[in-house]
């Protein structure tokens, strides 16, 4: 409720008294610190410098050496779900985020929109006095709000952010990222081929907002989220930063496993006496394929080249990323400012399986179910991490950068996908420096700890909503007494199916493979490990304490009740992502595209994946046009049709694959044409892909003819949005050069139709479809 207005009016304003404490904005607490996350995705515990691993992280070693170091802190073991908890402090299935945006379902713990309940800590902050920005990776913005028209209200400028700069999706195309200013998308800024890289930019812009309050509101304290896309797929670094790991990986990653445990013991990470685990812990009756790693001494010397030559990349992608926050770092400590930042560094989730057993060239195959060959990706070896691949490294090396843990993201019943790096720093706060803390501590914590830190409670009501308590503990208890018992008690996890809890040292964990399609979770086989003394979870004791583990399954489903995680859900992606949810426009079989409108999501574009489309446009041609007309994706997986030397192509770019599937019609006729291209669809192939035929249209005369492939996948066809009147920097074909605006012509509109109405019927109603004048 507002203050009360305590002044006095009267007529004339010389006999009035005025008062503005009902309209004055809150002041932040007195010596308040500013508060800066790093978060990075899909990163294990043994991968980086602070832990032992091999890649090296000077800005993460700096905050280490002048602050603490973390062996216990934990997330959801997926990236949507734990960057909710980061908002919140609350449980992820609290915030409706049972797992990524792309999987929303109509339940109260999966509906995948922060609740009025949730406030979040930028709003807290906001209201108290604080600038908010938010730079890099959201995934926290329900698909079907990803386009131009959609709603905002998830957006980070309706969640407590003054500022966002970054992308909203899962992963981004580190060379040519789909970027979001604020609330409307941009193009970046310059090219590659000019020294451009997403993690530079961020840095360049995160060093922008800074500078621009500093020299504004230098007294005003700030919060700042910077979640670059390193990690996660593509792993995109440049050249520089590749060689400086070369042959650092070549002993393999079962020999880095037994290396980097050492290290880790012997720096404190882990206890003396900690075990490895099995390379393959799950079952043959519950495993995933895709996830199985396989053993380095079965591969052959190309393979290992491959392989080590990929965790190359994956290390550069790193180390580029950790130097790009350095030069923040340095900003902070040249301004005066470091002293009173709060930063916490850390990652989101364990290290990524979803390179498979073989790593991958092009990441999106693993979205369509289809296979990578070792000719192929052979072929792409020097252009690894460059702008030419979509890579991502194979499962072997998810395993070892989860070192000692079994398993890896998505696995939430074990600690490979939940525990994770986790260094704070802060001078005036932390007197310790250098240290380590094995408390056992989770995502959901970080909240509570920035607002302990800054003088500040999450209110029991917002905006008139009475609010969920956080289920996260503040962590300062533990930044000066490295001795100090853990806080928290309890700590359920569940994801993708799998499921696990934690409490006072103990941890029961269901075996049970994520998106496997298996269900019967009643016949699930649970686990007990006590933590306390077995840190990687490598002694099953459930035999041994069989009232322990039943006490801690009783537990779980005490916490299931609380937070709203069921039902539980294990089905494969294709039919998650398939789901029928509530959309902002009614279902329609028929799309209309006009030009000189900003890139449509792939989220909310039509979907001809898997089935039979059409695409119709109607365009004034003159001796003179060139350009694309209509693009989908980019080179590594799309389609687009576009004018060049006076004939209309139409190319199918299956998953980057070469060559190109190409459709050429002989030279066209100045005038008011309606051109464009039928797919019908006639079966699949050995992988599920669409077979079928394709037809060039111009008129209703089919102008080439012949077989095509086409992609299946549930997620996209490579991520990049639908653009009418030219192509993304990045294009679907190598026919023409990015950009290649359509020129010497207009186009008035396109359509793209995916009913059963044949082509030539939708040919006779394009004139009606677009306004000609």
């Amino acid at each position: 409720m507002a203050e009360p207005f305590r002044g006095v009016i009267k007529l004339d304003i010389r006999d009035s008294v005025p008062d503005w404490t009902p309209y004055t904005l809150p002041k932040p607490p007195e010596g308040a610190p500013n508060i800066l996350i790093v978060l990075y995705d899909d990163t294990g515990l043994a991968a980086w410098s602070p832990y032992g691993g091999r890649i090296s992280m000077p800005t993460m070693d700096r905050l280490a050496d002048n602050g603490v170091t973390y062996t216990q802190w934990h997330t959801t073991a997926l990236c949507s779900p734990t960057r909710s908890t980061f908002l919140t402090g609350r449980n992820h299935h609290v915030n409706r985020c049972a797992s990524i945006t792309e999987g929303s379902m109509g339940f109260p713990g999966a509906a995948g929109r922060l609740p009025a309940e949730c406030a979040t800590v930028a709003q807290v902050l906001q209201d108290n006095g604080f600038a908010t920005m938010w730079l890099g990776k959201n995934h926290n913005v329900p698909v079907e709000d990803l386009s131009p028209g959609g709603s905002r209200s998830e957006w980070p400028l309706s969640k407590g952010f003054d500022r966002f700069y970054g992308f909203l999706g899962g992963e981004t195309n580190q060379w040519y990222p789909d970027l979001i200013e604020d609330n409307h998308a941009i193009e970046p800024p310059y090219s590659p081929e000019d020294g451009y890289h997403l993690s530079k930019d961020l840095a360049d812009q995160a060093i922008r907002m800074l500078r621009d309050l500093r020299s504004s509101a230098p007294s005003k304290p700030w919060f700042m989220w910077f979640c670059p896309g390193a990690n996660h797929a593509p792993h995109h670094s440049p050249q520089e930063y590749i060689d400086k790991y070369k042959g650092v990986f070549d002993d393999g990653y079962e020999a880095y496993r037994e290396w980097v445990l050492a290290r880790m013991i012997e720096r404190g990470v882990v206890p003396d006496g900690t075990e490895l685990t099995p390379l393959n812990p799950m079952p043959d009756d519950v495993a995933n394929e895709a996830d199985y790693v396989r053993p380095w001494a079965e591969l052959n010397d190309d393979e290992k080249k491959l392989f080590c030559r990929m965790a190359e990349v994956f290390a550069g992608f790193s180390e580029y990323t950790d130097v790009q926050v350095g030069r923040i770092v340095d900003f902070l400590e040249q301004t005066g400012q470091l002293d009173n930042t709060l930063i916490f560094y850390c990652a989101d989730n364990g290290a990524s399986g979803e390179g498979t057993p073989n790593g991958s060239v092009n990441e999106n195959k693993f979205f369509n179910g289809f296979p990578d060959s070792l000719e192929e990706n052979m072929s792409y070896f020097d252009e690894l991490g460059g702008p030419e691949t979509y890579n991502h490294y194979p499962t072997g090396w998810a395993v070892a950068f989860s070192t000692p843990f079994q398993m890896f993201k998505r696995y939430a019943q074990f600690a490979g996908g939940t525990c994770d790096p986790l260094v704070i720093h802060w001078p005036k706060g932390i007197k310790a420096r250098g240290e380590m803390r094995h408390q056992y501590h989770h995502s959901t914590d970080i909240v509570p700890t920035i607002l302990e830190a800054v003088g500040l409670q999450m209110p029991t009501v917002y905006r008139g909503v009475e609010q969920y308590p956080l289920n996260g503990v503040s962590m300062r208890y533990s930044f000066d007494d490295a001795h100090a018992p853990t806080t928290k008690k309890r700590q359920y996890f569940a994801m993708l199916g799998t499921r696990g809890i934690w409490q006072d040292g103990w941890k029961a964990a269901a075996l049970h493979a994520p998106i496997s399609g298996k269900g019967h979770f009643e016949a699930d086989r649970w686990e007990l490990y006590h933590v306390d003394e077995d840190r990687a979870e490598a002694r099953n004791l459930a035999d041994e304490h069989p009232q322990k583990l039943q006490e801690l399954i009783a537990a779980w489903f005490e916490e299931a009740e609380a937070n709203f995680v069921l039902p539980l859900d294990d089905r494969p992606a294709i039919e998650q992502i398939n789901d029928e949810r509530p959309q902002g426009e009614p279902p329609r079989s028929r799309y209309i595209y006009f030009p000189h409108t900003s890139p449509v999501p792939e989220s909310t574009a039509v979907n001809i994946r898997g089935r039979s489309y059409r695409i119709l446009a109607d365009v004034e041609v003159t001796s003179n046009s060139e350009g694309v007309i209509f693009a989908h994706g980019s080179r590594f997986g799309g389609h687009s049709l576009f004018i060049k030397d006076r004939k209309l192509h139409y190319v199918y770019n299956f998953l980057g694959i070469k060559p190109e599937q190409v459709f050429v019609s002989p030279e066209l006729d100045a005038g008011q044409l309606t051109v464009g291209v039928e797919f019908v669809r006639e079966g699949v192939g050995e992988h599920m892909e669409s077979l079928g035929t394709a037809k060039l249209y111009v008129g209703e005369t089919v102008v080439a003819e012949g077989p095509m492939r086409a992609q299946i996948g549930p997620f996209t066809l490579c991520g990049d949005g639908l653009c009418v009147g030219f192509d993304s920097a990045d294009p679907v074909s190598r026919l023409y050069q990015p950009g290649f605006p359509f020129t010497g012509g207009r186009i008035l509109g396109v359509g793209v139709d995916v009913s059963e109405q044949q082509y030539v019927d939708l040919a006779r109603e394009a004139a009606a479809a677009f306004a000609r004048d």
